[in-house]
């Protein structure tokens, strides 16, 4: 999730970079084997100026890797950097690598990307891919970026074009970023995927840290109410689109898929129990209901006397169970129970997770 918008904010600092004639590099996590707090594709930009953007870890290893990126501004000579945890985890947490952990980080001469900043403001899936130098090789940037609808680039061979086509096509549908050998050479596909959308079904004031801890996050925020004027930038900041609707409108105002999670908190019943009806009849994933059992309860009713309900995407009362206090601490709640139903794992404590947190779901 965070990948997409740390992307954007990356390149956007290279192509400012560029405007103000400043060098600068791009450093690109492309391999992780054990625990680690990035996965492959994390990025941090680095210009001659020493200011930056994104980042390759939990902080720990960005100041090593800026000196990296200095270096490779002056010499023009990419570098592959390996950082590996030893048998003593404290020293690998306090590396910030993780536990059993190793990190590859690519450092190379960068520019302007435009044409995947334009994928980005499109919200396309894409994968960027490149060659990554042989050793004595100084590489050349070269790049092919494959959509589901094409490619754009050259890789240097008709052989590597076609083959790291095909690959970026399935790694499009797993989502996953790492290096693959292509043709006899050693390519990194960068899997870049469109965030998920939190829809959140009115603007209160208890909305606003929902909106913002979301988007802090990585989620794609709209915010929806049948009253304009809570739709402000000064109250939602961090939402990519404010909307006006109704329930009765909501299917004609918003485009409503399986990668929407919707949260219902209007405060007024029968605008929740519309915006319900209208979120039960679209592919949405995960719907939460703002308030106390009994109002959902009572709202499940009335829809259900009018047809089938699907009950099992309906979370309500909406959070994990952790005791709350205010408006922040609800926020957190609910997202941290959107994020649980996102990766399909029951929330619990870590201590209770015998597997490595980033394995797959148990």
């Amino acid at each position: 999730m965070k990948q997409w918008l740390e992307t954007r904010e990356v390149l956007d600092f290279l192509a400012e970079a560029r405007r103000a004639g400043r060098p600068a590099v791009l450093a690109t996590v492309v391999r992780v084997r054990g625990s680690a707090y990035r996965h492959e594709g994390a990025k941090l930009a680095v210009a001659g100026d020493g200011s930056s953007a994104g980042n390759v870890s939990g902080g720990c290893l960005e100041q090593d890797v800026r000196e990296v990126a200095l270096q490779v501004i002056r010499s023009g000579a990419p570098e592959l950097r390996s950082y590996c945890s030893s048998a003593d985890e404290i020293a690998a947490w306090d590396l910030g690598v993780g536990c059993e952990g190793q990190v590859d980080v690519y450092v190379e001469p960068a520019e302007a990307r435009p044409k995947e900043r334009a994928l980005l403001d499109e919200r396309r899936p894409f994968v960027a891919c490149g060659v990554m130098p042989g050793k004595g090789e100084r590489g050349k940037g070269k790049r092919l970026i494959v959509t589901h609808d094409g490619s754009e680039g050259d890789l240097g061979s008709p052989d590597l074009n076609r083959g790291a086509s095909a690959r970026a096509r399935e790694l499009l549908e797993t989502g996953e970023s790492g290096i693959h050998e292509i043709a006899g050479r050693s390519l990194f596909f960068d899997v870049l995927l469109p965030p998920p959308q939190l829809v959140v079904l009115g603007a209160g004031d208890d909305a606003r840290p929902l909106v913002r801890f979301a988007a802090d996050v990585g989620f794609r925020v709209v915010v929806v109410d049948r009253r304009p004027g809570f739709l402000t930038r000064e109250r939602f900041p961090g939402a990519a689109a404010l909307v006006p609707s109704a329930g009765d409108e909501l299917g004609e105002a918003l485009a409503l898929d399986a990668e929407c999670y919707t949260i219902v908190m209007n405060h007024n019943f029968a605008d929740d129990q519309a915006y319900l009806r209208a979120l039960l009849k679209a592919p949405v994933s995960y719907i939460g209901m703002l308030g106390p059992r009994q109002r959902t309860d009572r709202i499940l009713r009335n829809l259900a006397a009018e047809g089938p309900v699907d009950e099992a995407r309906v979370y309500g009362p909406v959070g994990l169970d952790i005791g709350t206090d205010g408006a922040e601490q609800v926020a957190l709640a609910v997202i941290a129970e959107v994020l649980a139903a996102r990766s399909g794992r029951r929330a619990r404590s870590l201590r209770e997770r015998l597997a490595p947190i980033h394995a797959p779901t148990d």
